[in-house]
């Protein structure tokens, strides 16, 4: 088959929505993890410090949809950084070199992490300042972008159906075909093609609507049985969570497989029919609607064919397995944008608290990655397990500011390469 050829196929796939990017297991699921349009930035927002001065260091990934720039930059210009307890957080970069420090660029950070005393928040800044370069990130002339929020949900259910588990949540169905193309024609690395055969052709999986009439998963794995469906909704959102089964125990779940289909905004579909507001649109509020409008159920989540397929966690304890492949750390790890943010380094981000003016000045650790999380300034907090992560998830939709750390003498290259 020639490249135009499969280029044809991708353009044939991608009409039908079946085209995504191919986030390496257990990744978080190509969907959007807080269902709102955008808002407009909360106008009090920290200062943005002065743009800095220095050589600038292009995007070392191709991509469309951003221009992503790396600023050295001094400590001091990191808003917030010398009054910060750095110490909150920093078992974060321990399970990040669970990954890291196989790779030879990260090794020695790693191995002198695990000589800080943790404790201390003077030490873990002096760890940071003497081995360790902040770079601005920006999206062209662009230093502020989006920032959400998701977190873990539970969910009530059952190990079978009963009248406590209506809901099925299903592991991948044997028919769901993948297609990855990387290894033939290595420009088609960030394409994922997905679907099923019929006949001698391969076509779209099915879509939302027909997965919930039953179309191809008949014989699919049935992980567990919940009791609201847009709780099982949500859970496909945020991309794993826990199940409290009738005997008490939890079962964990995480992200396994998706249909192909993009992500469409349920809140989006809910404003465009005039049914909530913009400031309405966010996940409480359309769980309102949903609760108001059973009749409706159907028609609002068949608005987005995308559908996700879970697979069962071993780990119980500790946080979800992001894309990195290491437990996420409530409060300190956030979803990014692998294209232009390497997976494991700290960043440093300035945003605000949920619908508030209230700084969130933080170090977070990029462990995980999102369909929805796309640009160079793009991040998705991850707020924790259960209803109040829940709440803070939900309402979040702020502006916010990045700044990548990476060892000294590692290029942004070089991180975007694997720091091998």
């Amino acid at each position: 088959m020639t490249l135009r050829s499969i280029l044809s196929l991708c353009a044939a796939l991608v009409l039908a929505a079946c085209v995504t990017a191919p986030p390496p297991p257990p990744a978080r699921p190509p969907v959007t993890p807080t269902p709102t349009p955008p808002v407009t930035p909360t106008p009090s927002m920290p200062s943005t410090p002065p743009r800095p001065t220095g050589p600038v260091a292009k995007a070392p990934v191709p991509a469309s949809d951003a221009d992503a720039k790396y600023i050295p930059v001094t400590w001091a210009a990191l808003p917030g950084w010398n009054t910060a307890n750095l110490a909150e957080g920093f078992s974060a970069f321990s399970e990040s070199c669970k990954a890291l420090g196989k790779r030879a660029g990260w090794r020695a950070s790693c191995d002198a992490a695990a000589q800080v005393d943790a404790r201390q928040p003077d030490a873990v800044r002096q760890f940071y300042q003497t081995r360790f370069t902040p770079y601005r990130l920006s999206d062209g002339d662009k230093l502020q972008g989006l920032v959400t929020g998701y977190y873990e949900p539970l969910l009530r259910g059952d190990s079978q159906r009963s009248a406590r588990g209506r809901y099925p949540i299903y592991a991948p169905p044997a028919d769901l075909l993948t297609v990855d193309l990387a290894s033939i024609y290595p420009e088609l690395k960030n394409l994922r093609l997905r679907g099923r055969v019929q006949g001698n052709k391969v076509v779209p999986y099915w879509t939302r609507s027909e997965i919930e009439a039953g179309r191809g998963v008949e014989r699919a794995e049935v992980l567990a049985w919940v009791e609201d469906p847009i709780e099982l909704f949500f859970l496909q959102v945020q991309g794993s969570g826990r199940v409290e089964l009738a005997n008490g125990e939890l079962m964990r779940v995480g992200y396994a497989d998706q249909n192909g289909f993009p992500y469409k905004s349920i809140g989006k579909w809910l404003i465009d029919k005039g049914e909530l507001t913009a400031g309405q649109a966010t996940m409480q509020g359309i769980q309102a609607w949903a609760q108001a409008n059973p009749a409706r159920l159907a028609e609002l989540l068949n608005s987005n064919p995308s559908y996700v397929f879970f697979r069962r966690l071993n780990n119980t304890q500790g946080g979800p397995l992001g894309a990195l492949g290491v437990p996420l750390t409530d409060g300190y790890s956030m979803a990014v944008d692998p294209r232009y943010t390497p997976l494991g380094a700290p960043v440093w981000l300035s945003t605000s608290y949920p619908m508030s003016n209230q700084p969130l000045q933080r170090l977070m650790y990029a462990q995980d990655t999102g369909g929805a999380i796309r640009g160079a300034v793009r991040a998705d907090f991850f707020w924790g397990f259960g209803r109040e992560a829940g709440e803070q998830a939900g309402r979040m939709k702020q502006t916010g500011e990045m700044w990548i750390i990476l060892p000294k003498g590692m290029t942004p290259a070089q991180a975007m390469a694997g720091g091998r």
